[in-house]
């Protein structure tokens, strides 16, 4: 009943707008124009009327900006409308407070931990030994900075394998904008109904434990809930499994190490990936491998594919997301943007964000530049999410949906085959089906080339 104002006062405007700017972009078309109308830029009147029809977003004023929402060099109330679209506390310290000497600690120091055997144990449904989730300094998609939170899990079930237990750190597709939307939370607090399902199936976590091995599930997005940012993602992964070595030398300091994640948990598996070599050279020995599922690898491409159609409740989330560590995207924002980002749709989880596609609002109506993709902002983000040239320090298994509408095989075959330039040992595999139902007909052979990796079998190099 609390959402009816706010439905009332920003859907309804937002449907007529989306329905009005996808008819004047459809009536704009050209034959001569290669581009698919989704990415033309609406008629130059258009952000100045929206932004007469919509009232200007109620951000709060601030004498001080809080630590998460700083960004020196941008004006002050760019950072308050920051603050106003990170999302709402969680109501548990270790997701939600941000310590003051992160900058004197070093990157995966331990910060606090706590023990959630029994509620992880429930939810994961294997015999396992221990759980506990860590709080970690990490940096942040710029180079500040931040913290972290991981679940690190130890199974009863022995390892068939000689030397230390294996490590498999599965980041799952958390996509999602809301602090107790995120796995860790899941497991600390116990399974509810905004659980994602994708924490828990495909039985990853589930199958790796009852193989023996240990498993890593960080929470990817970090503490702004930076949906689809894979700096910050790639970060927190990293700094994770650092602060396992801490938290217990003896499991974790040794033992090589494979990671896994599909669609927004491959968005971190990649980063992360690629990050090892520079950022943690020191765990590279270790990485056996890594396997990327359904990966959105070009976000320029994605413009085409996602936006104004059902997925672009997702894509805007992903938007918003990546705003919240890219500061530069904030001053393109709208009054119908401004109003979005603040509204109860920053604490969003997966499913309702989903339902958003339903509106159809193009990306074009929430910016005050009638052409967004095509800005000088828009192109640096590209650039800077494609995160291009960068090597993996591991061998990869990648595989796709050849009939992916919303997330082309078209970015993943491009992805590997940069990879293989660069040197990397790697297979692609495609799946002929959809996001959904890649996501399990291409999880058995996802789990058998990571099985063979922890138990030390030599990664097959399929790049020509």
């Amino acid at each position: 009943m609390k959402r009816t104002p706010w439905c009332r006062t920003i859907l309804g405007p937002a449907m007529v707008i989306s329905v009005g700017l996808v008819g004047l972009l459809v009536s704009s078309v050209a034959p001569a124009v290669a581009e698919p109308f989704n990415r033309l830029p609406a008629p130059p009147g258009v952000p100045s009327a929206i932004n007469r029809a919509v009232p200007t977003a109620p951000v709060p004023t601030l004498g001080v900006i809080p630590l998460r929402a700083r960004a020196p060099g941008y004006p002050h109330r760019i950072q308050e409308l920051r603050e106003a679209m990170l999302p709402s506390p969680s109501g548990d310290p270790m997701f939600d407070r941000w310590p003051t000497d992160l900058a004197r600690r070093t990157n995966g120091s331990i910060i606090a931990s706590r023990d959630i055997t029994s509620t992880t144990g429930f939810a994961v449904t294997a015999p396992i030994a221990s759980a506990r989730l860590v709080k970690f300094r990490t940096t942040d998609s710029i180079g500040a900075p931040s913290f972290g939170t991981a679940t690190v899990i130890v199974p009863r079930t022995p390892a068939r394998v000689r030397g230390p237990r294996p490590i498999l750190v599965h980041n799952v597709p958390i996509d999602s904008l809301g602090t107790d939307c995120t796995p860790g939370y899941s497991m600390a607090h116990g399974v509810s109904p905004i659980t994602n399902v994708t924490d828990l199936f495909p039985p990853t976590t589930q199958l790796a434990l009852a193989q023996g091995y240990s498993v890593i599930i960080p929470d990817h997005q970090g503490p702004r809930m930076a949906y689809a940012e894979p700096w910050v993602a790639g970060h927190v992964v990293l700094d994770s499994i650092r602060a396992a070595g801490q938290l217990d030398p003896g499991r974790f300091a040794r033992p090589r190490i494979a990671m896994t994640g599909y669609s927004g948990g491959a968005i971190a598996t990649a980063a992360a990936a690629k990050l090892v070599p520079t950022y943690a050279p020191e765990l590279e020995p270790r990485m056996v491998g890594a396997a990327i599922g359904g990966l959105p690898a070009d976000f320029e491409m994605l413009t085409a594919s996602m936006n104004a159609n059902l997925a672009t409740g997702f894509f805007h989330a992903a938007l918003f997301g990546i705003a919240r560590e890219r500061t530069q995207i904030l001053p393109m924002a709208n009054h119908l943007a401004q109003w979005l980002a603040t509204s109860p749709v920053k604490n969003l989880c997966t499913v309702p964000a989903a339902v958003g596609g339903t509106t159809f609002v193009p990306t074009q109506a929430l910016s005050s530049d009638p052409d967004p993709f095509h800005s000088p902002v828009a192109e640096e983000i590209y650039q800077i999410t494609r995160m291009s040239g960068m090597r993996a320090g591991m061998p990869l298994y990648v595989y796709h949906g050849t009939y992916e509408w919303w997330i082309p095989a078209a970015g993943a075959r491009a992805f590997f085959a940069e990879q293989c330039k660069l040197g990397v040992r790697g297979v692609y595999r495609e799946v002929p089906g959809e996001h959904l139902v890649t996501a399990v007909a291409g999880f058995g052979g996802a789990l058998t080339w990571l099985d063979a990796r922890l138990r030390g079998v030599p990664a097959p190099n399929g790049c020509r």
